[in-house]
């Protein structure tokens, strides 16, 4: 599977706009992209998508992962141009629900595809999603409001967790990430230095354009 940062609070390249907020595309052999959060403004996630040759149009599925305005703040415009053809995954607690047929209101752990998960609402405001691979499972999170223990916890029904991809906000039991290959603390992580210091051999840096091949 691949993982391509959209929308972050920084960039891997001069080209692309950093913005506070979180987007990134998820895809997985076999099925079709999936946007993962659509970031706080359309028009900085659609010239994104474009400068990262992301065609719109080319999505079918969306997963939000919680109803702040730096994740659900460019589905909008992202809507406008795919039009028609959306399968949307949002928590129970989301209210900006647009008109489309393909609604789907995640309460609880599901398999919401082959081989691809939701950890389900998780403390009444966020899900995560959870894939797995042969490497075992990757998390990617929004914001982690839940924590990062309790979003781990979730994911680990699925699997045993390999990689967390994300926004961990203010998260500071580091010992909890012990046992992962992957971690890339994004967006609104407040102790990345720490993270990385503690964890420089899994440890990879965020920002819109970085590409995560697992």
């Amino acid at each position: 599977m691949r993982i391509t940062l959209l929308y972050d609070n920084t960039t891997s390249r001069q080209d692309l706009e950093a913005d506070w907020g979180f987007s990134c595309l998820v895809e997985v052999e076999g099925s079709s992209p999936m946007l993962f959060d659509t970031g706080a403004k359309g028009d900085i996630l659609l010239r994104n998508m474009g400068r990262l040759s992301v065609d719109p149009r080319s999505i079918s599925d969306v997963f939000i992962s919680h109803d702040h305005w730096d994740h659900t703040g460019g589905l909008n415009a992202f809507l406008d141009v795919k039009g028609s053809g959306i399968r949307l995954f949002v928590p129970r607690s989301f209210t900006g629900r647009p008109d489309v047929d393909g609604l789907k209101i995640i309460d609880g752990p599901e398999e919401i595809m082959e081989g691809v998960f939701s950890t389900g609402e998780l403390a009444g405001i966020e899900q995560s999603l959870v894939v797995n691979t042969e490497k075992g499972l990757v998390v990617v999170v929004g914001c982690s409001h839940p924590g990062v223990e309790s979003i781990l916890k979730a994911a680990s029904e699925f699997g045993t967790p390999y990689a967390l991809i994300g926004g961990l906000h203010g998260f500071n039991r580091f010992e909890v990430l012990k046992g992962l290959s992957l971690i890339c603390p994004c967006h609104c992580t407040q102790y990345q230095k720490e993270i990385f210091s503690l964890y420089p051999d899994v440890s990879i840096q965020g920002g819109a354009g970085r590409v995560i091949s697992l």
